[in-house]
């Protein structure tokens, strides 16, 4: 058999994801990998068949997407090329994490394709969004379609979504608690945050996008972004402050640290992602403003965590769209 995963290379969430799943799917047979993107700092540990430019967001500085640097990183002609030039016919099961390239290919090559990513489930109405329609609905419909679903979202909002993919890594961990507070938030520029969390009398440590050495100012330790010592970081934390993500969240709430969320600016996923963990019981910052520094002391004050469930359910996930999607095989005899 020959697999197709193609992933999505904005942010760190899809890949983190893939380093879980790609070992299972090497098990069923000859396994290409695709990444289009630009945006990504964790990298698989596997060769990719397909290095693609793709079509990313480009974070900005102060909370939201940098909107004329994302213009000027695409290149709509190449994305063209690469949907006609990609051979889909040769595969038995295509799956896509969120990855638009390979999505439309499927579609020009008419060629079935499966969705194993935490979009989808926005596919279903029942996923938690903000009252008011938003024009971003028909982004999540159209910026990757697929003919099949599998969803993960913090809940099993609907019968084809999941709880969260919580890496073997995450779940092989000793949590402990140093007392530090990590921060992820790629929408902000470090030296902004350094700002008001030195007000906060409590270790911090953040990790930036866009610093490739560390440095110290005060309580607050900046370091560039690096898989390994973020994992560690957050296994040995007080709590995570981070953005309206979605796997980010969901390790830590899995090693029951406190998680305070703040969505970026105008992103209607992340709205959405901060919504469903507010139902959760995940406090929320809508934006930082004059009120930011005392309510971050206040959650720091706090002793409140929310108590998840995120059983390890990968494997049967994956076998059972395997058996499912995939293209019967002939038999041997």
């Amino acid at each position: 058999m020959k697999i197709l995963y193609a992933i999505q290379g904005t942010g760190n969430g899809h890949i983190s994801r893939a380093r879980e799943v790609v070992p299972l799917l090497q098990q069923y047979g000859e396994l290409d990998l695709l990444v289009s993107g630009t945006e990504a700092e964790m990298s698989l540990s596997q060769p990719l068949k397909y290095r693609l430019h793709g079509a990313s967001f480009v974070f900005g500085n102060k909370g939201g997407i940098d909107v004329w640097a994302t213009i000027k990183l695409m290149d709509l002609p190449q994305l063209w090329r690469d949907m006609h030039d990609i051979p889909l016919k040769q595969y038995d099961l295509i799956i896509n994490d969120f990855e638009p390239v390979t999505a439309w290919a499927c579609r020009i090559q008419k060629v079935e394709s499966v969705a194993l990513s935490h979009q989808c489930s926005f596919v279903s109405k029942k996923t938690p969004r903000p009252s008011r329609w938003n024009f971003a609905e028909l982004f999540f419909k159209y910026y990757s379609p697929t003919d099949h679903h599998i969803g993960f979202h913090f809940d099993k909002y609907d019968d084809f979504i999941h709880t969260p993919v919580i890496r073997s890594e995450i779940r092989n961990l000793n949590p402990e608690n140093h007392g530090h507070y990590t921060v992820y938030l790629p929408a902000y520029d470090d030296r902004f945050l350094v700002k008001y969390l030195k007000q906060v009398d409590v270790p911090w440590q953040v990790f930036s996008k866009r610093q490739k050495n560390v440095y110290q100012d005060g309580n607050v330790l900046v370091s560039p972004v690096n898989n390994e010592s973020f994992n560690l970081s957050v296994a040995n934390c007080e709590g995570l402050l981070t953005g309206g993500g979605f796997e980010g969240p969901a390790e830590a709430l899995f090693l029951q640290k406190k998680v305070l969320m703040i969505p970026m600016k105008n992103q209607y996923e992340q709205q959405c992602n901060a919504l469903a963990a507010s139902r959760l019981g995940v406090p929320v910052i809508s934006e930082i403003d004059e009120e930011f520094v005392s309510k971050i002391k206040s959650w720091v004050e706090s002793d409140h965590k929310v108590i998840v469930d995120f059983p390890n359910e990968t494997a049967a996930i994956i076998d059972d769209m395997v058996r499912r999607y995939a293209k019967p095989q002939p038999a041997v005899f």
